[in-house]
């Protein structure tokens, strides 16, 4: 499991779950369930970072607390 944010909504435009990884920009996924979403987010994150190592990109340190929004 990643240490990174992750947020889980329901979409209903998508009649989804939506998972968003804030700290990790783009990186989102989506599940008829909440732990299939959770689960699909763990795999997006996995291919999120194998593309920055590829792509010699930096990779954040995961804060390891709530994000703050205003």
């Amino acid at each position: 499991m990643y240490r990174y944010e992750t947020i889980i909504y329901w979409n209903d435009g998508d009649g989804a779950f939506i998972t968003e990884v804030p700290e990790l920009p783009g990186c989102t996924a989506h599940g008829d369930t909440q732990q299939e979403a959770l689960s699909n987010a763990c795999e997006a994150i996995e291919l999120w970072l194998d593309t920055a190592r590829t792509h010699g990109d930096s990779i954040p340190e995961p804060k390891g607390q709530r994000l703050m929004y205003a």
